[in-house]
Parts: C-alpha cells; sequence; structure tokens
C-alpha cells in the first residue's frame, strides 16, 4: 500500500473516463488498499481512482472513517444504508429517483465546497474487491458520495455542476 498523489484540478486526469476492471489480482487489490490509504490520508470520505490519475473504474468510500459515536450521525448513517467502509468496482447507477442539495467537497479542489442538487436515493450496481457482485440501495449522503465519485469515474467534474461565473 501506498499514499498516492491527489491530482488537483485543473489536471486533465481528472477529465478521463475510467476503464471497467477485468481482473482481480494483485494489482486490483494493491489499488483499493492505496485508495483507502489516500483518502483516509487526506480526510475523505470518498476517492474515485481517476482522482489519482488511474483510468480503472475502482471507487472507495467511507461515510464515517473516525468511527462516530455520535448517536444522531448513526442513526442518519443507518438511514442512508451505510455499513461502514466500501469499495465499488464497475459501478452502475441502475436507479434515480427524488432530489437533494448537499454541500460537497472535492480533495481534487482542496478547501472549496458548494451546494450541488442531486438525486435524493440512487440504486447502484457494482463488483466487490474480489469480484463478487452486490447492490447498494442509498439514500442522502450515502447517495451524494455514490453519484460524486461514479461521476469522477465518468470524467465529470464538481466544477462542472457550477455556473461559470463560480467557475471562473
Amino acid at each position: 500500500m501506498s499514499v498516492m498523489k491527489i491530482r488537483i484540478w485543473p489536471d486533465d486526469a481528472l477529465s478521463h473516463v475510467a476503464e471497467p476492471v477485468k481482473s482481480f489480482g494483485a494489482d486490483t487489490q494493491e489499488l483499493v488498499d492505496s485508495l483507502y490509504e489516500t483518502m483516509y490520508k487526506a480526510h475523505g470520505i470518498g476517492l474515485a481512482a481517476t482522482q489519482v490519475a488511474v483510468d480503472k473504474r475502482v471507487v472507495v468510500l467511507d461515510l464515517d472513517p473516525g468511527g462516530s459515536s455520535d448517536p444522531e450521525y448513526r442513526k442518519e448513517l443507518d438511514e442512508w444504508g451505510v455499513q461502514g467502509p466500501v469499495t465499488l468496482i464497475n459501478p452502475e447507477i441502475i436507479e434515480a429517483d427524488g432530489a437533494i442539495t448537499w454541500d460537497e467537497g472535492w480533495l481534487s479542489l482542496p478547501g472549496i465546497t458548494e451546494t450541488i442538487k442531486r438525486r435524493g436515493q440512487v440504486v447502484v450496481n457494482a463488483l466487490d474487491r474480489h469480484g463478487e457482485p452486490f447492490t447498494h440501495h442509498a439514500s442522502g449522503l450515502y447517495a451524494v458520495a455514490l453519484q460524486h465519485e461514479i461521476d469522477h469515474l465518468d470524467g465529470k467534474l464538481f466544477v462542472d455542476y457550477l455556473s461559470r461565473l463560480k467557475r471562473d
């Protein structure tokens, strides 16, 4: 495992469309471990491989990296369907409904947050780090984080949601 360099906008690597993962060998396992290590070091809750210039459809998420003891937050995590750190390989949103606005940050544009409108609930099909398929039903922050990270894999950037004035 190793901490990888997170690319900072406007680095061209951030707009690459990631390729599907076809092999679940040692290279994929090392990438997943390095993504977690990098995300935790940067104090993030999600990281896509494209943010470290690896054009593979791999995302890691952990909405509770410090293991919050706050009962209200634990309740929200349960309501959102969060069950600890999750690795999503070749994720695909198959259903999306509702609307939610959330103040989103971006590890590739440190210190900047903006209110973004997204779908409030999503259903995502993906493979785990061993290539086993699973489906996640997510709402709230979990749905936002999934959409945000999948956008990275599709070459869509956080700034694409901003008005031209805000981008400038």
